[in-house]
């Protein structure tokens, strides 16, 4: 059965796409396309979006070809940029008929290749599409382009008195995940533009709607891969008074998971996030990251914390943190802390936790994991750093270069103890082009069977983000 299935698969690729990349996967290759980008395909997105958006620049293209860890590079010779929904619209409907495959790309932030082209696909990118549609201060909706920079609307609510964060097309969780949850729960609506040009209209504003299949999980970490989200409708949490944030050190583990176990019951109301690093970790940060300076002078302790509190009574909110980790230094579960006194030291305490990949990269080739792993486990596959709160460890293990050998070692051993452990092979960050081939260590055959045929239904030509978060040899037409 296999057998049969590669040279299926060989041979639908061999039909599709070309232009086969330096960096692109060697199970992938396929040698010519009967559908190449022509000079009328050209003219008719310069129809649609005007010449300007319609970009051929190699610089421009070198850059959206390649993930910004350098570590996925695609052939794309075209980069569209759409300013709204009805041009998205237009181009689906044109590229579904020309069997043309596109990739949405955002800000191209991702770690698992899943926004660079594989090979030349056509780039839909979203930056124009920036607009905040609405907001209800009341309710604390926001409805807003897919294009809008989290950092952008940050600012917004923060003088709404509201804030966002996390990523619907890969339903990341982030820092917060412990106080706020992920994406599922605070997305109230979308609008998806379907591979065939239909626009999904699903972008209510209603917290309670029970009326039939709830549709917009479908598309809530897809990946782009069954429609294009154009828009989004979020419930936002209000910006309350009072935060406070801590950075502890502890001698194991276990002090790690008691201190957990300790703050889910002192702090319960009030916690808003519980972050864990290694000493690793902050060897790292401290050689790597200019300006980043050790809290704790000379002394470096096998683990560190970050306990974030948000409230709406400052003194109250403090006085009960600072009888918290005064019962903990007596326990002997926290070795010692430092509380931020100002936003400087604050940002300075974050920079440590959030600067760990930025200084693994300056170190040399990363080889980057995210995996959810029952709490008693989590540090038992090797160092690492991530959301002890929700059980989410980021593997990172640093070379000089990358290489073969190395590789070798690390999968798949790394999923294969993920799934012993029943833990999941990515937490929060998707399965991209690097984990679309290793889904069954997650999801049963059944399941992955269920997803490909909703993705043939969505996208029976497989034109919408190819060889990403399923096998191609599951989505692929016949």
């Amino acid at each position: 059965m296999r057998g049969r299935r590669a040279v299926s698969t060989s041979r639908l690729l061999q039909r599709w796409w070309c232009c086969r990349p330096p960096m692109a996967p060697s199970n992938i290759s396929p040698e010519f396309s009967i559908f190449k980008i022509k000079s009328e395909d050209i003219y008719h997105f310069k129809e649609i979006l005007g010449e300007k958006n319609v970009i051929q620049d190699e610089d421009r293209l070198s850059t959206a070809n390649s993930d910004w860890m350098k570590k996925y590079r695609g052939s794309s010779q075209l980069l569209l940029a759409p300013g709204s929904t009805e041009e998205i619209s237009q181009i689906l409907h044109y590229c579904d008929s020309r069997y043309l495959a596109v990739v949405p790309q955002g800000g191209n932030t991702g770690l698992v290749g899943g926004s660079v082209p594989v090979y030349d696909e056509v780039i839909v990118n979203m930056n124009r599409m920036d607009k905040i549609v609405s907001f209800d201060q009341i309710s604390g909706i926001l409805v807003c382009e897919a294009g809008c920079i989290l950092e952008n609307v940050g600012a917004f609510l923060a003088n709404e008195g509201c804030q966002i964060g996390g990523n619907v097309s890969t339903n990341a969780g982030g820092l917060r995940f412990l106080r706020y949850g992920s994406l599922h729960g605070n997305i109230l609506g979308l609008e998806v533009v379907l591979a065939n040009g239909s626009v999904l209209d699903m972008l209510g504003t209603l917290r309670k709607d029970n009326t039939g299949y709830d549709l917009k999980h479908l598309f809530i970490g897809s990946e782009g891969t069954l429609g294009i989200v154009t828009k989004v409708s979020v419930l936002t949490p209000p910006q309350l008074a009072s935060t406070n944030l801590a950075l502890l050190a502890c001698r194991d583990y276990f002090s790690c998971q008691k201190l957990l176990f300790e703050a889910r019951r002192a702090l319960g109301e009030i916690i808003s996030a519980f972050e864990f690093m290694d000493c690793h970790s902050m060897e790292m940060v401290l050689k790597y990251l200019e300006g980043v300076r050790n809290p704790f002078s000379s002394s470096m302790y096998d683990f560190y914390v970050l306990i974030e509190t948000t409230g709406s009574d400052e003194a109250s909110d403090k006085s009960k943190l600072e009888a918290f980790l005064g019962r903990s230094m007596e326990n002997g579960i926290i070795d010692d802390g430092v509380i931020a006194q100002d936003m400087s030291q604050t940002m300075s305490f974050w920079r440590m936790r959030e600067g760990i990949t930025e200084a693994l990269v300056k170190a040399g080739a990363v080889y980057k994991y995210d995996l959810s792993i029952p709490v008693d486990k989590l540090y038992d596959i090797v160092l690492g750093y991530g959301h002890l709160g929700d059980s989410n460890l980021h593997l990172n293990i640093s070379t000089a270069t990358y290489d073969e050998d190395i590789f070798a070692k690390i999968e798949p051993f790394v999923y294969e103890w993920t799934a012993k452990n029943k833990g999941s092979i990515s937490a929060e960050h998707g399965l991209g082009l690097m984990k679309a081939d290793k889904i069954y260590y997650s999801k049963t055959p059944e399941a992955v069977n269920l997803m490909a045929s909703i993705k043939r239904l969505l996208d029976p030509k497989g034109i919408l983000n190819p060889y990403k978060v399923l096998p191609p040899s599951l989505i692929l037409p016949n």
